[in-house]
């Protein structure tokens, strides 16, 4: 029997229905995740016809293990983006059949040994794109390439050092179309390396390395050293005991380069390596094959090579009983209950993907060339298969973090706000955890599951402490998976859920926007005409959380108001100087280094400051970010970079 297919108008239009009038979340649904084929035919109505496809799918998971969740359990989960939502790749790709496509959102690539060849190079750049073929953002570190000038035993006679293989690495990906959007690519490197600071300065010259995001992992060596002015011993090999090459430098002076460069253009972002691999429950597996290398392209999951994962994002919002209101609370039970249930999901989401990949495999035995063209993507996909197998890595995160707290009458950026966030964090990461040992009394652990490697890590040694019983099941049962929690952007994620994105505050509850309008139509408003002659109708919207505060607290939300109204609102509201632009910075760190504590992957932050900021901000920022206890950090100065969000004055 044929498969009805709808046309984008109709598609558009139940969804529009279906989002109470927002065309941008109907837009975006319709465009990114509704499932196509490759001729452009739309198999989706609405998003009600992708959470059935979605509950249906991991209910059939479900059925091999004890405790089958049904299908309906699983929609009512999923329904109206409310509680559990998959982000990204496992919202498009699972049972989808119209697409050969991963289901994982990031991977971390790196060939084992020595990797500093041309082979090993040039291996790595077909990986890349092999990966991002099927919808996957990649990054990988380039800390094993020997510095420039370095002698090689070709016709070059001496190196080029890492610049050019950032340029390679960085088109490679300007190349992969997957649907519409590009490749995502994350390049690191170690503050050791020799070339670091020619890494450090890639970006700056206008049109280089726009394919990827690059950040610089900062040992806590190289930190004391920046603050206290001291010189600081750059080598190759970098964990070599006999380097082959090494300098001292200035650490500040280097510093106070990374801090210029990201305050003038928004990167690098820095690592915290150290805190990354000392916390990683991963590494505790290191010799076995779980050795953190990268980050993927947001650096919210650190990863060791050829180790992938799958996203998912809690609804926080939709815990808040009564919210804007006096009598709000948050339902801690209920909440307890959809923890341990979505990491239940992650888990299947893991099956589902190794069925995904075992069908990557039957098309790339079935292309027509021969084994020396698709032998390296057979082997990738077979080191990725294992990989994801053996660890079973999960991660559960969060979207709404800014309107939970809003609703709560809590103001983002204060102490009392950050101390329900913590509770509200441990709280994830206990249930993830219960409920991953759980699984392993149903399903089985993870196939090298060891507690005497874990018993020094910090993380598990929280658990340990917060809830010694849970720790004493863990090393009696396992756990289903190596490690299990994130946090990241949640960027379309946030437009369906109709919600501030990821742990972020609320960009604004008020801005502008235009559209496009034909000038000689009836009833029109022209209120601005670009430098093309084009001309834009300017409408208000409204943050749809904002609307809702206005509506409970009385004020009319069709009213057209003037600047100086909106500002009056905004002043009232749980979001006043609770936005991207006036938030306490400094405070936001410092809640991030808070939570991360409660993470066992890493955090997705971008801190927003406006456009006249000086240098020592930023410095301050990354400074504390580094003795918070944070994984990483970026900024972001309004106006830095061409093409990402830009505020306009009233």
């Amino acid at each position: 029997m044929e498969k009805k297919t709808d046309s984008y108008d109709e598609a558009y239009n139940a969804s529009l229905e279906y989002f109470k009038g927002d065309e941008l979340a109907a837009r975006v649904w319709v465009n990114k995740y509704a499932v196509k084929d490759s001729f452009g035919n739309i198999y989706e109505k609405s998003p009600e016809d992708m959470h059935w496809r979605i509950a249906n799918e991991v209910a059939r998971v479900e059925a091999k293990y004890p405790n089958a969740l049904s299908s309906q359990e699983l929609f009512d989960l999923l329904d109206h983006f409310k509680y559990i939502v998959p982000q990204g790749s496992p919202m498009t790709g699972i049972g989808n059949d119209y697409q050969i496509a991963s289901l994982s959102n990031c991977f971390v690539i790196g060939l084992d040994g020595s990797a500093d060849s041309y082979g090993a190079i040039i291996r790595i750049d077909e990986e890349q794109v092999q990966l991002m073929k099927r919808r996957g953002g990649v990054g990988h570190d380039l800390s094993h390439i020997r510095p420039k000038g370095s002698p090689v035993k070709n016709s070059a006679l001496t190196s080029t050092g890492l610049v050019p293989f950032m340029e390679r690495y960085s088109n490679s990906t300007r190349e992969v179309a997957q649907d519409g959007r590009r490749g995502a690519l994350m390049l690191s490197v170690s503050i050791k390396h020799p070339d670091s600071e020619s890494f450090i300065d890639a970006k700056m010259t206008e049109g280089k390395v726009t394919g990827a995001n690059v950040s610089v992992k900062l040992d806590d060596e190289f930190m004391q050293a920046a603050v206290e002015g001291k010189p600081y011993t750059q080598q190759y090999p970098i964990d070599s005991p006999n380097p082959m090459v090494s300098k001292e430098i200035d650490a500040s002076a280097l510093w106070k380069k990374i801090v210029h460069n990201a305050w003038k253009s928004a990167e690098p972002g820095v690592l915290f390596w150290d805190t990354i691999i000392r916390e990683s429950v991963p590494d505790c597996y290191a010799d076995l094959g779980f050795r953190t290398v990268s980050t993927n392209p947001c650096g919210e999951i650190p990863l060791c090579p050829y180790d992938s994962c799958r996203l998912l994002a809690i609804n926080l919002y939709s815990y808040v009983v009564n919210p804007f209101t006096p009598e709000a609370y948050f339902d801690f039970d209920l909440f307890k209950k959809h923890v341990a249930l979505a990491q239940r999901i992650m888990d299947d989401i893991i099956d589902l993907e190794l069925e995904k990949i075992e069908r990557i495999l039957e098309k790339i035995d079935s292309d027509p060339e021969s084994m020396e063209v698709k032998g390296s993507e057979r082997h990738l996909w077979e080191k990725i298969y294992h990989k994801s197998g053996l660890g079973r890595r999960t991660g559960v995160g969060i979207t709404a973090e800014g309107d939970m707290l809003a609703a709560m009458g809590l103001r983002y950026g204060t102490e009392e706000a950050t101390e329900f966030s913590e509770k509200v964090h441990k709280t994830i990461a206990l249930e993830a955890y219960r409920s991953s040992v759980n699984m392993a009394k149903e399903r089985g652990a993870f196939e090298i599951y060891d507690a005497e490697r874990e018993k020094n890590n910090p993380f598990i040694n929280r658990l340990k402490e917060a809830d010694p019983e849970l720790y004493e099941e863990m090393k009696k049962y396992g756990r289903r998976n190596i490690a299990c929690l994130t946090i990241a952007p949640t960027g379309t994620t946030s437009l369906m859920t109709q919600t501030t994105s990821g742990i972020e505050p609320v960009f604004m509850p008020v801005y502008k926007r235009r559209r496009k309008v034909n000038p000689n139509d009836a009833n029109v408003h022209v209120d601005f005409v670009d430098e093309t002659g084009d001309a834009f109708e300017e409408y208000v919207v409204f943050h749809h959380k904002f609307l809702t505060w206005m509506k409970i607290n009385g004020y009319d939300p069709d009213k057209r108001y003037t600047q100086e109204e909106i500002d009056e609102l905004v002043a009232k509201s749980p979001y006043y100087r609770a936005t991207s632009n006036d938030v306490d910075w400094l405070m936001k760190v410092k809640m991030q280094g808070r939570i991360q504590k409660w993470v066992d992957h890493s955090i997705s932050v971008t801190i927003n400051l406006p456009n006249n900021v000086s240098e020592d901000l930023v410095n301050q920022l990354y400074v504390e970010a580094w003795r918070s206890g944070c994984k990483g950090c970026t900024v972001y100065r309004d106006g830095s970079r061409a093409g990402v969000l830009i505020s306009t004055k009233k």
